[in-house]
């Protein structure tokens, strides 16, 4: 996860010319042994920690912008004035420094406190408790900042899974592939609820939410009041009715519990077959060819990621898991299992020890339509991100909400949106009246090659391709009537953050 090492550069602590440092930019050294990013803007000169706290990314190869500056791999965005984390996919602030100037000296040597956020209330009336129902990446992300805004209300979090929030696209990438330890997955330690006062309930089902009573009514009948409520309740992967299937034999990857069954069957496995040739199913099929399984990919479409990447990128992305050993069977379905047979609608028959689907989720819009909350393929959200029943608000998987850029509603299924939101939604119950306006982001990793992207673009008439896909250094640009809608790279992490900050600017103008 994170690739941290030695500090390396000039030592900040006996100090470096002021001449080093040009207006605008930033210079990666240490004090003592912490790596320490130094910052000069005009004549204000910032110090804050290298390493970005999500995977540990190099903030100096990111890109400034104004008293912030944004991380190269995920998009993490830190203030430079105080270390806070900005935006998601980073919760924890970087370390921030005290800069002195010494003639032409400049000099770093002692650690700043982040100053305490005055205590919040709701300012349509106080919000004495809060409810949130889920415990993925918006409703831990709301959680955390509710806390972090020092809101000293009741905090009750809901969640049907059996462990506490953690680091979903992990799951199919570095901890599935046997790369990362347990430690790595939680998003907070257990002792973390407890400290900040979150009632963290697992196991728990919510049945219906009596809108008119303020209450969340539980699967056993127990009810729980709320002043605000957020609905947070993600998406459920898409199971396919396929005969033959068993528990012991046919997977999907959502929960940490999933992803260590998966794990399991895979140590005694020689073959596996993977359904859906989607993000999650490659990145799947990656992890377990890292494990040494022999893997086949049996999907519908005729090249991989074609609907979302374009033809090119679907024909370099089944290339890469070509050479790494993956056989793919495209414009193919299962139909069957048997024993350890897995019989296609075109006749053939693959052996394999297990399966794992991904093809697809579906949004849990379940409560919101019983209490009468408006759906439409998705929960209905304004640009507070609240529904159309006052106090309660969605995020997450399951919101549609008015995109300032496209100018339509969409709903995206990405864990930095579904953090970002879960931040807004947070500041928003307690009367903020921020807009959700985040561009969306996610990654994607296959092998040791990244494919991160910026905006959206459910249609384009044209992409732009700058540089070369093969050659695994390219940038690609989806338009629509010549209006730049999303970017897609592959090691151009400096341009695909200028993209979304370019996108940022757009919609606010």
């Amino acid at each position: 996860m994170s690739t941290t090492s030695s500090p390396s550069g000039p030592d900040f602590a006996s100090g470096v010319s002021s001449g080093e440092l040009a207006d605008g930019t930033m210079l990666a050294g240490h004090v003592g042994d912490e790596p320490v990013l130094l910052v000069r803007q005009g004549d204000e000169y910032f110090a804050i920690g290298a390493n970005c706290t999500h995977y540990g990314g190099p903030l100096s190869e990111g890109l400034m912008d104004g008293e912030t500056v944004r991380c190269p791999w995920h998009h993490a965005c830190f203030s430079l004035r105080t270390g806070e984390a900005l935006h998601a996919p980073a919760l924890s602030p970087v370390a921030c420094w005290a800069v002195e100037r010494h003639g032409n000296k400049i000099v770093v040597q002692n650690r700043k406190e982040l100053p305490a956020r005055a205590g919040r209330g709701a300012q349509r009336g106080q919000a004495e408790k809060i409810v949130i129902i889920g415990g993925g990446a918006a409703g831990f992300a709301a959680a955390e900042m509710l806390r972090r805004e020092n809101w000293q209300g009741q905090l009750v979090m809901l969640s049907s899974d059996d462990a506490p929030p953690v680091d979903r696209p992990n799951l199919s990438k570095d901890y599935l592939a046997g790369s990362a330890p347990d430690d790595w997955i939680p998003l907070r330690p257990q002792s973390f609820y407890g400290e900040h006062h979150i009632e963290l309930r697992l196991n728990t089902d919510a049945a219906s939410i009596a809108v008119r009573e303020r209450q969340v009514v539980l699967a056993d009948g127990e009810r729980i009041g709320f002043d605000r409520l957020l609905l947070a309740t993600g998406a459920e992967p898409v199971r396919i009715p396929l005969p033959g299937a068993t528990d012991d034999n046919f997977f999907v990857l959502r929960s940490f519990q999933d992803c260590r069954a998966i794990i399991a069957r895979a140590a005694t496995a020689k073959r596996a077959v993977v359904l859906g040739a989607s993000f999650i199913g490659l990145e799947v099929a990656a992890s377990l060819r890292t494990r040494g399984i022999e893997v086949h990919v049996v999907a519908p479409e005729r090249r991989p990621m074609e609907r979302v990447l374009g033809s090119a990128m679907g024909d370099f992305v089944r290339a890469l898991h070509e050479e790494h050993g993956v056989t793919f069977h495209l414009e193919d379905v299962a139909i069957a299992i048997d024993g350890g047979q897995v019989h296609l609608k075109s006749g053939g028959a693959l052996s394999a020890d297990f399966i794992v689907a991904g093809v697809g989720v579906r949004p849990r819009t379940q409560l919101a339509e019983q209490a009468g909350i408006s759906v439409d393929h998705g929960v209905l959200v304004d640009e507070y991100l609240e529904t159309d029943a006052p106090g309660i608000f969605a995020a997450g998987d399951i919101a549609r909400w008015p995109d300032l850029h496209s100018g339509e509603r969409i709903r995206v299924e990405h864990w930095v949106v579904a953090e970002r939101q879960g931040q807004v939604a947070a500041l928003n119950m307690l009367g903020s009246r921020k807009k959700f306006d985040a561009v969306p982001f996610f990654w994607s990793q296959h092998y040791d090659v990244p494919i991160n992207y910026v905006g959206h673009a459910e249609q384009w008439d044209r992409i732009d391709l700058d540089g070369d896909i093969a050659s695994r250094d390219c940038i690609l640009r989806y338009r629509r009537n010549g209006k730049l809608l999303a970017a897609a790279s592959i090691f151009r992490d400096r341009e695909s953050l200028s993209e979304e900050l370019a996108m940022e600017h757009f919609r606010s103008r």
